[in-house]
């Protein structure tokens, strides 16, 4: 179970298709939607503002999720949030994606289908149009992301949202082995590739 904590009389809500590790941290505010994945580390505070998770997004590792007194941090339906990104005061659009270990500022509004790169800084209150792709440190909208991109960031979060049901299925608490089994398998392959193998070109 997540460590969750009860503040000024709000209590975290996690459906019950919801997958939450329990190394995350939920506290007050913090409103989950169905078929979500919350990873190891990630921390929803909703002591000050209100966090809401839409359907099906995730929530990667390490992510920091905050708001101001009275606001709200949103991430949409699908939302991709990678490992370590932080997101304060904001809101990230229907099956958008957020890069590993980029910041998203206060008053952001990240459209629908955007992806923001890997530690990117978007500035606070930045409006950014549906179907960006934004970079940089002040980052900045650099074009308009392909139907290829918006299909690889689509299955790659239908991944995630099978990760999630998987999680709840089996995920154990185990002894670690003293060794490796002689017969031990090799992980399934999966169609999912890195960005820029998904557009073709070389890596």
């Amino acid at each position: 179970m997540a460590n969750c904590y009860s503040f000024k009389g709000f209590v975290p809500v996690v459906p019950e298709d919801t997958f939450v590790h329990p190394q995350a941290v939920l506290i007050g505010n913090v409103i989950l939607g169905h078929g979500c994945y919350i990873g190891p580390g990630a921390s929803l505070r909703g002591d000050f503002g209100t966090i809401e998770i839409g359907d099906g997004a995730n929530i990667q590792d390490n992510c920091i999720i905050h708001s101001f007194p009275g606001r709200a941090a949103i991430v949409e339906t699908d939302g991709h949030i990678g490992h370590g990104a932080i997101l304060h005061c904001c809101i990230v659009g229907r099956n958008a994606l957020v890069g590993m270990n980029a910041v998203i500022m206060d008053g952001v509004d990240l459209g629908a289908e955007s992806i923001v790169g890997a530690q990117a800084f978007v500035r606070g209150e930045m409006a950014i149009p549906p179907r960006s792709l934004v970079v940089g440190s002040p980052a900045k909208v650099i074009r308009a992301v392909t139907e290829k991109e918006v299909a690889w960031k689509t299955r790659g979060t239908a991944e995630y949202q099978e990760l999630a049901r998987a999680c709840l299925a089996g995920l154990t608490p185990v002894e670690p082995l003293k060794a490796v089994e002689a017969d031990r398998p090799d992980v399934e392959p999966s169609d999912i590739v890195p960005l820029q193998d998904a557009r073709g070109n070389p890596t």
